[in-house]
């Protein structure tokens, strides 16, 4: 085990499929001579070579539909969009074409295609560059959308995403970038598509969270222990698809669960995550599913009022307050 930042843990998980596969290649602006905005892939213009760190122009349709090309002809394109919120440009190409192609042809074309994107607020970016529209794209059948909350989680499923044959969308918060954690040096270190995992084990409530709301949700369930409750908070990592088992049997447990998401409200993750633990688990609940979210206007750039937007980790505490009726 090494300790290292979020991005120093998605840099040694491209590095390594890119020595393990030579079909992985890597495209998207301002990847090989910049390093990437975020300095994931610094040094591996030099490394790799321009055939396999290539810059591209600022259009990401175009970046999604040559990686798609690339993908059905048989590389391993792993490509990124500086932001989630450029992703809304290569939308057809995305969910209209990406993720139908296997199932249109019956099987016969995959599509091994990963693209990786920022999401997320709190870097002062404004309202068009601060958005976390994870459920949009989640609401598309044949597109797999990861979001981990860990470097480890970070590694291992980019590795596990660059490995699979179906289309990926890998979403990494623009915060997440410098957290430090244990990090797996294993070069076959993999963490299954698809998995939630149990970040922490508690009696007295359940939090489901994911990505950046992950880490605020663990302070939120350290600083509670502190008055003696117990707080069990599990980590999605995947949207699609979407393991509901762990939430299920914490909320048999617990009896009461707080969903945590840095999206907006409204037909939000927790809205899904509410529906099925009503679905699943409502003989189970004591409490009200109690939703914790942004609040519902544009990202404000103003640093105090972004905060204000942001869920926080008292609005984690208030809420899991309310569920146990303190």
């Amino acid at each position: 085990m090494a300790r290292m930042m979020f991005r120093e843990a998605i840099s040694q998980a491209l590095r390594e499929e890119m020595y393990r596969d030579e079909r992985v290649f890597i495209m998207g602006e301002e990847v090989g001579r910049w390093g990437g905005t975020y300095a994931v892939t610094r040094g591996f213009l030099d490394e790799f070579g321009e055939k396999r760190v290539r810059d591209t122009p600022i259009a990401e349709g175009v970046i999604v539909g040559a990686a798609a090309g690339a993908a059905i002809a048989g590389l391993r394109p792993v490509a990124e969009i500086m932001t989630i919120n450029f992703a809304f440009l290569a939308m057809d190409q995305i969910v209209n074409h990406v993720a139908k192609l296997h199932y249109m042809f019956n099987g016969q074309i995959t599509c091994p295609i990963v693209i990786r994107t920022v999401g997320g607020g709190g870097r002062q970016l404004g309202a068009s560059h601060s958005q976390s529209p994870d459920v949009v794209f989640a609401h598309f059948p044949g597109l797999k959308v990861v979001a981990p909350g860990t470097p480890a989680d970070a590694k291992g499923l980019l590795k596990a995403a660059i490995r699979d044959d179906d289309p990926i969308l890998f979403i990494e918060h623009a915060t997440l970038y410098q957290v430090r954690g244990e990090v797996p040096d294993d070069e076959d270190y993999l963490v299954p598509i698809g998995v939630s995992d149990v970040k922490r084990e508690g009696r007295d409530v359940t939090i489901v969270s994911y990505s950046k709301m992950l880490q605020v949700s663990l302070e939120a369930a350290e600083r509670l222990a502190q008055e003696g409750i117990e707080a069990e908070v599990i980590d999605l990592r995947t949207l699609r698809p979407l393991d509901t088992r762990p939430i299920i049997e914490s909320v048999q447990k617990t009896n009461r669960v707080v969903v945590v998401e840095e999206g907006w409200r409204t037909y939000g993750v927790g809205a899904e995550i509410a529906s099925r633990v009503m679905e699943l688990a409502f003989d189970h609940l004591d409490a009200p599913v109690r939703r914790v979210a942004q609040a519902e206007v544009p990202l404000p750039y103003n640093r105090r009022l972004e905060q204000m937007a942001l869920p926080q980790v008292d609005d984690v505490i208030r809420a899991m307050k309310d569920v146990l009726y303190l």
